[in-house]
């Protein structure tokens, strides 16, 4: 796939047609999608295709870019994939975008290169805006806890960020709910309150429903979901079984044994309901996400313009009767 050399964002990219949700109490609205780097981004996949990709994605609203610093693979070349992007096509277009970027995984060799020490964020975040040429990102996340850090050096760590200019906002992700009373006050009063909490939610895995929602909302705090497909599960995908070139063939993040008759039995009757609301299960899956105000936006991944403009065409019902949610959940609990 090719993309042409010269780049004009669409016009209508902003006619309404792409949601935005404010993040808990803060200034800032988030699209109701966003597009995810974790796949799809790095060295190792077609450049054109993914810098088409994020084209559609701009030209059809989605201002939030979602990163962190070892995707890839390998390790930090979605970040510099975006860098070229932001030359190519993207630099015009900065202050319209809201790119973030995360770390707390392992990154590189020795001590200073995993988990959530003052040393590893920090120098993490200095080569991350390297990679994706940036002066700043919008928001830097702690990308998971770590429990031989102090919480409060971490915490500090990410306001001193704030305040060097670095990041305009903090997020956290993968932390435990018993850790987010002292995270989200720690850093209001600090005055760099968190704006978001991303976290893994989707139909089939609703752990955050078990008290990290609630706090939250209780501190003002956005949430946005990856993983709201379960890798690819809720879509129209593994229907009718395990496609030779599908992730779960290649049995590393989605592995083969998940797809038992049960499971498949239920992916098959959920498609039944997607397609009485005129939607494929995809769609109704990220629209099942939307549909209360606790989500403020559903991350995407995707691998060409079409899969994204078929995951997009979610935002366009997320009402459900109380039927049918009743009807999803018997499924998913059966």
């Amino acid at each position: 796939m090719s993309v042409t050399p010269d780049y004009k964002a669409a016009d209508t990219r902003y006619d309404g047609r792409m949601p935005y949700i404010r993040s808990g109490h803060s200034g800032v609205r988030l699209p109701a999608v966003s597009l995810g780097f974790w796949h799809n981004f790095g060295s190792v996949d077609d450049f054109d295709k993914a810098h088409a990709t994020a084209r559609c994605a701009f030209d059809n609203g989605i201002t939030c870019f979602d990163l962190a610093n070892n995707y890839g693979p390998e390790y930090g070349t979605a970040e510099e994939n975006l860098g070229r992007m932001m030359d190519l096509s993207f630099r015009p277009y900065r202050d319209e975008l809201f790119i973030t970027t995360k770390a707390g995984y392992d990154m590189w060799p020795g001590p200073y290169g995993d988990w959530g020490s003052r040393k590893y964020l920090m120098s993490s975040l200095d080569q991350s805006l390297r990679r994706m040429r940036l002066d700043y990102v919008d928001l830097f996340y702690s990308h998971r806890y770590d429990q031989e850090t102090p919480l409060e050096e971490t915490m500090q760590a990410l306001v001193d960020i704030v305040r060097q200019g670095k990041a305009l906002y903090i997020g956290l992700s993968n932390y435990p709910v018993d850790t987010l009373d002292f995270c989200f006050s720690y850093l209001r009063e600090r005055d760099v309150p968190c704006l978001i909490y991303q976290g893994r939610y989707n139909m089939m895995d609703r752990k955050v429903e078990n008290g990290i929602l609630d706090a939250c909302r209780d501190h003002g705090v956005g949430f946005t979901a990856f993983s709201p497909l379960a890798q690819g599960l809720l879509t129209d995908r593994y229907l009718k079984g395990i496609p030779e070139d599908s992730r779960m063939a290649r049995n590393h993040f989605l592995k083969r044994d998940v797809l038992t008759p049960q499971l498949l039995s239920k992916l098959n009757r959920l498609n039944a309901i997607a397609a009485a609301r005129n939607q494929s299960l995809s769609e109704m899956a990220l629209s099942w996400l939307l549909k209360d105000g606790l989500v403020t936006s559903v991350l995407i991944g995707a691998s060409s313009p079409a899969q994204l403009l078929t995951n997009i065409g979610a935002v366009r019902n997320t009402d459900f009767t109380a039927d049918e949610l009743y009807e999803i959940d018997s499924i998913i609990n059966k």
